[in-house]
């Protein structure tokens, strides 16, 4: 088989010829990180791997010797630190690696959580990384693998094959699934994932000792894609206090589970009083049409927003809109803080949604789409002109998103 071309191999190429700075790449489980930095990398490391763990331990003038880092060479070589964040000093140790090495190695960390400890605590990397959000496949990187930049940050319209489509839609962006293309598998794959994040990425990355309690919050989650989360709800269901159950949440989120979508406010304040949306990072597994087309859609929206963000090309968010009037819109992507363009999905035909409009004129937004998951592709630039709500073919609006 073909290796799987990603977006993040050419990220991580543009990085290494540009910076000299460390690339942290982090992203949920099997979403293809290991295999997209062993690629770029001379040398690998992985903490899960004893001998290599041994290395890490015995310090860095040891790793250096290992792989020959001190002889001269033509190009610097790269170096690759795999699941490094299960290593509880792993911030003390690439900050003495860095600042003693950074002028005979490139460095590329990975790591399955968020690998953000790095803002608490007196060993701060600020100034030493360049983070790197990596997502499962979209439409978008399916068809165009380039780095997007200022001047072309979205894309051209371009169709992508039905077949590619259905099995994104149906069995999702994660690499294994998608390219196997096999419902069997598929489910297993799913099974799998939630059994390994319960039982394995929680109690070796968090002091919770409650799993029955989260594995039961997984599965309420699982089920509850593209809803409000009310925590003191949640909190009543599991019989355990509001924080507690804010704090599972965190963690989830932070694993890569689902993501939060925040109502967005030009006072941000505002927005963390309010109750979030929560969205699975894998739509695949979700049943109802309508919740697995905003999931489907939301988290395309995510992908980009986080990769434009990452590559310096500005300030982007993502938010929904909702008032006291029960005026709503599914998401709301936010440029330097300012309104860009508003999303709500339908998965077939029909109405345009009173409230794009009604939060257009509000919010001044150059843009308001209805994206609609059962329309066939049309070969036109949504983002063409300002103007007022317009249905759009998803099939052709994500292609234009990274």
């Amino acid at each position: 088989m073909t290796p799987l071309k990603r977006l993040y191999d050419s990220v991580l190429l543009e990085h290494l010829a540009t910076h000299r700075q460390m690339a942290f790449v982090v992203g949920p489980r099997q979403v293809g990180k290991t295999t997209t930095c062993r690629g770029c990398a001379d040398h690998y490391c992985n903490w899960d791997n004893l001998d290599d763990r041994g290395l890490i331990l015995s310090g860095p003038s040891k790793v250096v010797e290992r792989f020959g880092l001190s002889r001269l060479k033509a190009e610097l070589p790269t170096l690759l630190f795999d699941e490094l964040h299960k290593f509880h000093g792993w911030k003390k140790f690439l900050k003495g690696f860095f600042d003693t090495y950074a002028d005979q190695t490139h460095v590329i960390v990975t790591g399955s959580s968020r690998m953000d400890a790095y803002r608490r605590g007196g060993d701060s990397l600020m100034g030493r990384y360049f983070p790197y959000r990596m997502h499962p496949l979209s439409v978008a990187e399916l068809l165009a693998q380039d780095v997007p930049d200022a001047k072309q940050l979205l894309r051209s319209p371009k169709r992508l094959k039905a077949a590619e489509f259905d099995a994104l839609w149906t069995h999702g962006g994660y690499p294994g699934p998608f390219l196997k293309r096999d419902a069997r598998f598929s489910r297993r794959w799913q099974s799998l994932r939630f059994e390994q994040l319960v039982r394995e990425d929680i109690r070796d990355l968090t002091r919770i000792q409650q799993l029955d309690q989260v594995a039961s919050l997984v599965s309420i989650l699982a089920s509850r894609s593209a809803q409000q989360l009310i925590f003191g709800n949640l909190a009543n269901e599991l019989r355990v206090s509001t924080d507690t159950i804010m704090r599972w949440v965190e963690v989830l989120r932070s694993l890569h589970l689902g993501f939060l979508v925040r109502p967005w406010f030009k006072n941000v304040s505002r927005s963390l009083r309010k109750e979030p949306k929560w969205f699975l990072r894998d739509w695949s597994s979700i049943d109802d049409a309508g919740a697995r087309a905003e999931t489907f859609v939301g988290c395309q929206l995510l992908k980009a927003v986080e990769a434009w963000t990452d590559l310096g090309l500005g300030k982007f968010d993502l938010g929904y809109l909702r008032d006291k009037e029960q005026h709503e819109v599914d998401f709301l992507v936010t440029r330097d803080g300012k309104p860009w363009f508003l999303v709500e999905v339908k998965q077939s035909e029909g109405p345009i949604s009173p409230s794009l409009e009604y939060f257009q004129a509000q919010l001044k937004a150059p843009f308001a789409f209805q994206v609609v998951i059962d329309a066939e592709f049309v070969s036109a630039d949504c983002f063409a002109k300002p103007r007022g709500p317009m249905a759009v073919p998803a099939k052709t609006f994500l292609s234009q998103l990274v």
